[in-house]
């Protein structure tokens, strides 16, 4: 602001100097060249001092982590830019899975004991609605457009397809026994689904929401993943020790893959190149070529890893050790241990900020949001959550700025 006055005050001196009372050509070839500095400092008044005011910016851009608790039938909503609690939104009971929206500003939690799904409003950080699908739904997938939801319920051995925008349940569709994860094909054709207690997967038909057919893999399949071209998915057989490599949309089996004691996770390099496996009772990572569909290598993690994250560039990959209480970072192309960080107690869910700096961990016994520098790979702070956290989702957006607010600068966690 002194900047700006100082201009001000330089132009009324300028244009009161140059103005005699008369006017002459002689005098008004000597006026040009100060009327061309006024005009500059003019042009500078009103570009940079304009910009200059803090509150002038239209929006302001949001990161929130939210974190289910399922023995506390709450969301607890953690600022990114601060670490810090921003709110504790009260949903079903005894929710699992949470999704963010990609085009809304909403965000879904599954709550498996009372059989709904709540709308969470990411701007007011307020419960807006809720539905009833089955019974027990532990998970949720979204369309790649972000309008459909596809929630299976273990209970009632069927997956629920919500309409997103109307919020109607359009259909529960029946598939195998005990139906525990679902992944929709990039083209949202097709929706796989797989079956626990059947050891089957079943592929079902989007634009008909009809089941299409069942294909029998391994014991007990859970978790699954699917390359980015939707050729391919693959499917973590707890109950075996393997993984399955099925062709889409055929649902043809490709080959089953032998990895370690209970395979918990599954993650995928950004290309599709390289699926990695935790092993939680064998204590290691299995690394899967997916061009080739065969293991390329067994890497020695921490105490029954769990969950796993591989960054934006594909170049680290994080292990939550859910028996030794530590975090595992890795270098992808060397397969080396880089680090091995103490969190909280039963680390599990793991998320990335959006910037990559700092890495997220749920101690699930501990209660708490483990915050790691990725850059140092030490621990920063831990936030106090409620009691059992389960899963975590980001959710990024721009809101109008009130311009009573005054700007928050991102802080850096303290110990």
């Amino acid at each position: 602001m002194f900047l700006c006055s100082l201009i001000l005050l330089v132009c009324n001196r300028i244009s009161a100097f140059y103005h005699p009372p008369y006017h002459s050509s002689a005098v008004q070839t000597f006026q040009k060249q100060p009327q061309l500095i006024t005009l500059i400092l003019l042009l500078l008044l009103l570009t940079g001092c304009s910009s200059s005011n803090p509150n002038q910016a239209a929006t302001e851009r949001h990161e929130y982590a939210f974190v289910t608790n399922g023995k506390s039938n709450t969301v607890t909503v953690i600022d990114l830019k601060t670490f810090r609690s921003q709110a504790t939104i009260k949903v079903g009971k005894d929710p699992t899975s949470v999704v963010a929206s990609p085009t809304r500003n909403e965000v879904y939690v599954v709550n498996s004991g009372s059989g709904t799904v709540s709308i969470l409003n990411a701007e007011s950080l307020r419960a807006e609605a809720s539905f009833t699908v089955g019974r027990s739904p532990y998970s949720l997938a979204l369309s790649p457009d972000g309008n459909t939801a596809f929630i299976p319920n273990s209970g009632s051995g069927d997956v629920s397809v919500v309409d997103l925008t109307t919020r109607r349940v359009l259909k529960r569709i029946a598939t195998g026994r005990f139906p525990s994860a679902v992944a929709p094909t990039p083209d949202g054709k097709f929706l796989v689904v797989s079956n626990r207690d059947d050891g089957t997967l079943s592929l079902i038909d989007l634009k008909q929401l009809t089941k299409v057919s069942d294909l029998k893999v391994g014991a007990a399949p859970g978790p699954l993943s699917m390359l980015p071209d939707g050729s391919q998915v693959f499917v973590a057989n707890t109950g075996d020790g393997t993984v399955s490599a099925v062709a889409l949309p055929s649902l043809q089996l490709l080959t089953h893959l032998l990895v370690g004691k209970t395979p918990a996770h599954l993650a995928l390099k950004p290309d599709g190149g390289e699926l990695f496996v935790s092993n939680f009772d064998s204590n290691s990572i299995t690394i899967i070529n997916t061009y080739a569909d065969e293991v390329s290598q067994t890497l020695l993690a921490g105490s029954n890893p769990s969950h796993l994250v591989v960054d934006h560039t594909g170049s680290f990959l994080y292990a939550s050790n859910f028996g030794s209480h530590s975090i595992t970072a890795i270098d992808v192309e060397s397969r080396r241990v880089l680090a091995t960080v103490s969190v909280g107690a039963n680390p599990d869910a793991l998320a990335l900020t959006p910037d990559g700096h700092y890495l997220l961990a749920l101690g699930t016994s501990s209660n708490d949001l483990a915050v790691v520098d990725a850059s140092v790979r030490a621990l920063s702070t831990l936030v106090t959550l409620g009691i059992a956290p389960r899963d975590l989702a980001i959710k990024v957006f721009d809101s109008p700025r009130n311009p009573a607010s005054p700007n928050s600068a991102p802080a850096t966690p303290s110990r």
